[in-house]
């Protein structure tokens, strides 16, 4: 089951910002390093979990750094096929998730797409937020898991956005 959805914590913008510097540290200072997922969104209920989205120059930039990075504890760990993820347990609890991107993909990153979306679009945030609430009861009676129920709603929100810029529609699941 996955962990509970909570109210949004006004320290999630410092954590993000605390594990953005640590992984500049560990990995290039020139990285371009985002807040994204739910705990990106003020006023959003999430689980409390830091995601970002990492722009590389390319996957040779990221292995590059990747023994630092496992160093300091992050691990593969995710499902995820359309791009490298690390994660980042503490005592044993997810803390953090790193999304790892291209410098020729980033401009139609769906998690940017989607956050910015949200930040700006407030019913759509509501609407999204409710979908998780849905989830978590889904994932909770073994109807489906919390990723797969929540992503109706995601792809008709990123599909707005990205017609919004032009762009066509992509699959947003990817486990």
């Amino acid at each position: 089951m996955p962990r509970m959805l909570v109210t949004y914590d006004p320290t999630w913008p410092d954590r993000f910002e605390s594990i953005a510097a640590d992984l500049r540290a560990r990995g290039d200072a020139d990285w371009i390093i985002e807040h994204i997922g739910s705990t990106a969104i003020p006023g959003m209920r999430a689980k409390p979990i830091i995601d970002l989205a990492i722009r590389v120059a390319d996957l040779d930039d990221l292995e590059a750094h990747r023994p630092a990075l496992e160093a300091a504890g992050w691990r593969q760990g995710s499902a995820v096929r359309t791009h490298p993820v690390l994660v980042l347990e503490i005592d044993g609890v997810r803390a953090a998730i790193a999304h790892f991107f291209v410098a020729v993909e980033w401009d139609a990153v769906h998690q940017r797409l989607l956050r910015d979306w949200l930040r700006t679009h407030p019913e759509d945030a509501d609407r999204y937020s409710h979908a998780k609430c849905d989830a978590v009861a889904a994932a909770a009676r073994g109807r489906s898991t919390y990723n797969a129920a929540k992503t109706p709603v995601i792809q008709e929100i990123v599909d707005r956005a990205r017609a919004a810029q032009g762009l066509p529609s992509v699959p947003v699941y990817d486990k």
